[in-house]
Parts: structure tokens; sequence; C-alpha cells
């Protein structure tokens, strides 16, 4: 069943490290979505792709071991849920003028619901192969 949770992990970080290269190295892809045609939008997608890779470091602990890591996988899915609610509320209060960022949000949130599901799957999963052992006090 690890492998299952790793699996499940593993699909989110691949989709977050495929994010983050796209951004970085292909940001005039996403420029209009965005309403960032311009030199310093550009930088601000490539922004985004670092902080893509930046985010991914709790996952990547979570895929190695989502028993042994599993602070870093309870973290992941409270970043994911940053991610989504954040990405809802700034779509219900985006000014009418934006044209195509809407949907650009959109896929975000859909993207970050996605991630969610599975990560929060991977999560129930590892409880039930090795309920949680609060860590032993240090005796001093």
């Amino acid at each position: 069943m690890i492998w299952i949770c790793r699996f499940l992990i593993g699909l989110v970080v691949i989709d977050n490290l495929l994010a983050a290269v796209l951004f970085l190295f292909f940001p005039d892809g996403f420029a209009q979505s965005f309403d960032l045609e311009s030199a310093a939008g550009r930088i601000a997608i490539q922004s985004i792709g670092i902080l893509f890779l930046m985010w991914c470091v709790p996952y990547i602990y979570a895929l190695i071991n989502p028993i042994r890591f599993r602070v870093s996988h309870i973290e992941a899915c409270i970043m994911q849920t940053i991610g989504l609610v954040g990405e809802y509320f700034l779509l219900l209060f985006l000014p009418d003028s934006l044209v195509f960022t809407p949907a650009s949000l959109q896929r975000f949130i859909l993207f970050d619901a996605g991630g969610l599901i599975l990560l929060l799957i991977a999560l129930w999963l590892s409880y039930r192969i090795s309920p949680w052992k609060p860590a032993k006090p240090i005796n001093s």
C-alpha cells in the first residue's frame, strides 16, 4: 500500500515539476493567459516556476517515505489547500477588466483541487498502514 501512496504523491510532484519547467523555460506561452505580455510579465511567470520548485520540497520528502516523513506529507496537504482556497478567493474578487485571467485561475483551481485529492487519499492510506505515533519526549 505504501507504493500506492508514493504513486499518488508522485503524480502531484510530477505535475508541479512539469509546471515549474514550463513556467521557467517557456514563460511566453503563459503571458497572454495571465495578462502579462511584457518583459516584467515574463519574469513574473518565471518566478512562479521557481515557486513551484520551492513548493516541491515537502512533497518530495513525502514521496520518499510517506510514513517516515508524514509531517512533510501533512505540510504538502496544507500547502495545497492554501493554494486552492487562495486561488478561489482571487477568482471571486477578480476585476471584470481582466479578460484571460479567470480561465487561468480556474485551471490552477482544478490543478490544486486534483492534487489535494490525491495527497489526501495518500495521507489516509498512510494512516491505514501506520497510525500516527507522536514523538517521544526528550529526557533532559
